[in-house]
């Protein structure tokens, strides 16, 4: 079940990733902005982190700018008609500005600072975090950030704003953070990451595993379904000399980027290609080797095994005649079925640490 932050259902026109029915922060500032306690909550906002949700709907007289890196949310808050940006400009101020804050403390702090330096001359921040999520030490932060404006407990959930801010803000501090996720070098300067991004700052144990199971003999044309920062693609790239070309998808344009830094020093050898792209959607290419350690969760921290299971049905309807897919999960994640309903052959390799990795091949139409 997920938890209270966030209630969920599934949704085709969001490519089987949760569109929130009830997805409580976001309901909070929509009655925060509603309620009339936040002064001058109208005409023109810039929207952080801005998640798809019929609570948006409801606003009157706000005129939303939205700004999403996460694929599926990004695609959903198009289709529902708002002007949304991978990454707005910079310069660019508001009147108002909205966020949902993350749960990782050193992005939130960076976000808060981009918050401050988004926000016009006389505007205002406001966000709307879970309890269950940080809330207290969130609105804490934006109190030492700027002082605090006002608050509202609601759906629980706490909305906190700053007061009009017209340079009284602490400059310094908000510089501070500003760097704190900026990109850096990890793992004793082998690869680049950033916090916020899954594993930011060492390698993820089932990837480990995963690594560790992969045959030498893999070759042809390769994909990695979900690669994050791109450990598991420079790892297979490095275990098997026959991949000739390797797709990677991740949803997470953030991560996304590190992976294409990551993974440069393979370029001259090996045809690389990277998409932005929601995996449940659909690839629309063959591949030889798919390699895979799926999210089983997406913007909300409950469980979400169904993304697995589209994940293992893309790769079926992805792979070539005798193509192979291995794929690494949380032992106790229910995949089997999926696995077997779409494979001729399905292959228990390793487990350790709590997770197990698989080899299926025979891909059923």
């Amino acid at each position: 079940m997920l938890p209270h932050s966030r209630i969920a259902r599934l949704d085709p026109g969001f490519g089987g990733h949760p569109v929130a029915s009830c997805d409580l922060p976001l309901e909070a500032l929509v009655h925060a902005l509603r309620s009339g306690a936040i002064a001058g909550a109208g005409g023109d906002a810039l929207f952080l982190r801005a998640r798809p949700g019929a609570a948006l709907r409801t606003l009157q007289g706000l005129r939303l700018r939205c700004e999403q890196s996460f694929r599926p949310a990004f695609d959903a808050l198009h289709r529902q008609g708002y002007e949304v940006e991978l990454q707005c400009d910079a310069t660019a101020q508001s009147p108002l500005v909205l966020a949902l804050p993350p749960r990782q403390k050193e992005e939130t702090r960076a976000l808060l600072a981009r918050m401050v330096a988004h926000c016009a001359p006389g505007g205002r921040i406001v966000a709307s975090v879970a309890n269950d999520e940080g809330a207290r030490s969130v609105e804490k932060d934006l109190a030492q950030l700027t002082d605090l404006g006002g608050s509202i407990a609601k759906h629980h959930c706490r909305v906190f704003w700053s007061p009009p801010l017209d340079g009284q803000h602490d400059a310094q501090l908000a510089a501070q953070w500003a760097q704190l996720d900026r990109v850096r070098p990890i793992l004793d300067g082998r690869f680049k990451s950033r916090p916020g991004v899954f594993a930011w700052d060492r390698v993820d144990a089932a990837s480990q595993l995963l690594v560790g199971a992969l045959p030498t003999t893999l070759r042809g044309a390769a994909a990695d379904l979900g690669a994050g920062w791109g450990f598991l693609s420079d790892a297979l790239l490095n275990r098997c000399a026959g991949i000739s070309s390797l797709d990677l998808y991740e949803a997470e344009a953030r991560a996304l980027e590190l992976a294409r830094e990551n993974l440069a020093a393979h370029a001259p050898r090996v045809a690389l290609a990277f998409h932005w792209h929601d995996v449940v959607a659909g690839l629309g290419k063959r591949f030889d080797v798919i390699v895979s350690n799926p999210p089983f969760h997406a913007l909300s921290r409950g469980e979400r095994p169904d993304i697995g299971r589209r994940f293992i049905e893309t790769a079926a309807a992805s792979l070539n005649r005798n193509g192979q897919l291995w794929l690494v999960a949380n032992k106790h994640l229910p995949y089997e079925a999926a696995l077997d309903s779409r494979f001729a052959d399905v292959r228990a390799v390793a487990e350790g640490g709590g997770f197990k990795v698989i080899a299926a091949t025979g891909a059923r139409a």
